[in-house]
């Protein structure tokens, strides 16, 4: 007899409504795959996307949303060298909405040193997101100034610590007084209010950023290329004002940049298994001091996932929104 298991699903594409408590059986691990029991799944907007019908899972993933959880491993497939009972938090390619997941072992990370399973699980789709995008593809290095928009978002507020870990100078944007303070006090150097101020004329005396990581799109497209500087960087990580923009590539020429930008979920298994062991390698002995953390906003009980959706598409948080499955 097949256990079965308490999950959110979505019932038919549509708001924060339309995600319902169901049950589901048991999934198993296969072969280089752990099951993990969840104590706490993140609410990223790519499952507000797949929620809305804009964001298929890709072919073999569950149709359950939830992109990164943490929890115990609960059994191991074949080839997996991780044990029942290790603390992990990981990279899920779909049902972290629930009580138990599966994953490649290669995308699991041990919770840090210090952290409580509650902030684990926050860790890996913001961290495999920012380390893949601002320092794989972006290139960033010490000395270089980044710009980062929706700073108080949870990409946002790991981008400006990891950056400033890492030696750069941080600029940001964000939508209010209060959420330019909680930029300035993770350490971005300037915090723009976007309501108050055009973020090219308040940035034009520092002399053009270096990498830029951007959100947003449609008109801030072009207004991102006049902000870089000679032999800038601009990374695409969505488009929450869509995706097209009239653009002057002459510029593009001239100053020569880079445009460029990725989707993680779409990623090979290996591919995320390399920025896996890339944090592991230089971002977890930092966590591990507790000197980078995630964020965090607010933490909805499992069948209030609806809710979570909700304050998400709010637009009224900074940092990170959760989920408590099974809780510590």
């Amino acid at each position: 007899m097949t256990q079965t298991m308490r999950a959110i699903e979505i019932s038919k594409p549509g708001g924060p409504e339309v995600l319902v408590p169901c049950e589901r059986p048991m999934p198993e691990p296969g072969p280089g795959e752990v099951l993990i029991k969840v104590a706490f799944a993140g609410v990223n907007r790519p499952d507000a996307l797949q929620r809305a019908g804009a964001y298929d899972p890709p072919p073999g993933a569950s149709d359950l949303p939830g992109l990164e959880a943490s929890g115990v491993v609960e059994k191991v497939g074949p080839g997996v060298s991780l044990k029942p009972g290790e603390r992990v938090c990981a990279l899920l390619p779909g049902g972290g909405y629930a009580e138990y997941v599966v994953t490649p072992a290669a995308h699991c990370l041990p919770v840090p040193d210090g952290f409580s399973m509650r902030e684990a699980a926050a860790l890996p789709e913001t961290f495999f997101t920012v380390w893949s995008n601002v320092f794989m593809r972006g290139g960033l290095k010490a000395g270089e100034k980044l710009l980062v928009h929706g700073g108080s978002s949870g990409i946002g507020t790991v981008a400006i610590q990891l950056a400033k870990a890492f030696g750069a100078r941080v600029f940001t944007t964000a939508g209010s007084d209060e959420k330019c303070r909680a930029c300035l006090d993770l350490g971005a150097e300037r915090a723009i209010n976007y309501r108050d101020e055009d973020f090219v004329k308040a940035l034009k005396d520092e002399g053009g950023m270096d990498l830029i990581l951007d959100m947003v799109g449609g008109d801030y497209i072009p207004r991102n290329i006049n902000a870089l500087a000679v032999d800038g960087r601009l990374v695409h990580i969505a488009f929450l004002q869509g995706p097209k923009a009239e653009v002057n590539f002459a510029l593009v020429m001239v100053k020569r940049l880079t445009i460029t930008g990725s989707t993680l979920r779409p990623q090979s298994d290996a591919a995320k298994a390399e920025i896996a062991e890339q944090l592991r390698e230089t971002v977890w002995p930092r966590l591990g001091k507790g000197r980078i953390a995630p964020v965090m906003d607010s933490t909805f009980a499992f069948e209030k996932a609806s809710e979570a959706h909700a304050r998400m598409e709010s637009s009224a948080h900074i940092g990170k929104i959760m989920l408590e499955v099974a809780g510590e």
